[in-house]
C-alpha cells in the first residue's frame, strides 16, 4: 500500500493505528505475496492522491474494483485506457450523461480527468482477487473507507453524494452534515439501470448545486 501524501494523510492517520487495520494491511500484504490481486498495490489510493480531501466536490461510491486483468487502477467504475472494453455500468453512466448533459459517448473508460476536477471516486472495498468478485469483502476496508466518508462528511464546503445501488445508499445514515447533497439512484449496472438510474439526471442535478453554490461546476465530457 503507497503513502498517502496528501491532506489525506492527517484526517486518515488514526486508522493506521487502530487493530482492524493491522490486520486488514497483514491480510492485504499475505494477498499481494501469494495471489494475483487487483488494482496494483500501488494504486490501491489512487482515489486519495488524484482527489485531496480539500478538493472534493463530488463522491461517486462503488462497491469492490474490477478483477479482470488490466481493468482496476483505484478509480471506482474507471478502467485503464489500455482496456478496450468499456464494463457495462460504465456503458450505463455514459448513456445517463448523453441523456442528462448532451456528452458524447467516449470511447475510453478512463476516468482520471472526474477524479482531478474533485470527484472523489471511492469503492467501499479497495482490493480483490483476480476473477473473484467480493473476496476481500469484510476484511477491514469497509471501516477504513467510512472514515473516509466520515471526513468528507465534517467537510464545511458543499459536497453532492452520488449513491447508486443499496449497498452505496446505506451510506447515507452516517452523511449528516445539512451543507451537503445526497442524490440516490438504483445502480448503473444492466441489471438495473432500467429501474431508475437511467433518468436520475444525476450529474446535471450535481452540477447545479455546485453552481448554487458558487462552486465550479465539474465537466463530465470524457474525451476519447
Amino acid at each position: 500500500m503507497s503513502a498517502i501524501e496528501n491532506d489525506w494523510k492527517d484526517a486518515l492517520e488514526p486508522e493506521f493505528h487502530k487493530d482492524y487495520y493491522k490486520k486488514l494491511y497483514q491480510f492485504v500484504k499475505h494477498e499481494y505475496e501469494t495471489q494475483t490481486i487487483f488494482p496494483p498495490a500501488d494504486d490501491i489510493f489512487t482515489a486519495l492522491h488524484l482527489t485531496p480531501l480539500s478538493e472534493v466536490k463530488v463522491v461517486i461510491l462503488g462497491q469492490d474494483p474490477y478483477h479482470n486483468v488490466n481493468q482496476a487502477h483505484g478509480l471506482s467504475f474507471s478502467v485503464l485506457p489500455s482496456q478496450p472494453v468499456i464494463p457495462p455500468s460504465l456503458q450505463n453512466i455514459y448513456k445517463e450523461l448523453a441523456d442528462d448533459l448532451g456528452c458524447t459517448i467516449p470511447t475510453t473508460g478512463y476516468l482520471k480527468k472526474w477524479a482531478e476536477q474533485g470527484v472523489l471516486m471511492l469503492n467501499t472495498v479497495l482490493t480483490v482477487r483476480a476473477h473473484q468478485a467480493n473476496s476481500h469483502k469484510g476484511k477491514g476496508w469497509e471501516q477504513f473507507t467510512d472514515a473516509i466518508l466520515e471526513a468528507v462528511n465534517q467537510k464545511p464546503e458543499p459536497v453532492v453524494y452520488l449513491l447508486w445501488g443499496g449497498p452505496a445508499q446505506k451510506k447515507a445514515a452516517m452523511l449528516n452534515n445539512p451543507n451537503h447533497l445526497i442524490l440516490t439512484a438504483p445502480h448503473p449496472s444492466p441489471l438495473s439501470a432500467y429501474r431508475g438510474f437511467f433518468g436520475c439526471h444525476h450529474f446535471s442535478k450535481a452540477n447545479a448545486f455546485l453552481k448554487q453554490h458558487g462552486i465550479k461546476e465539474i465537466d463530465w465530457q470524457i474525451e476519447s
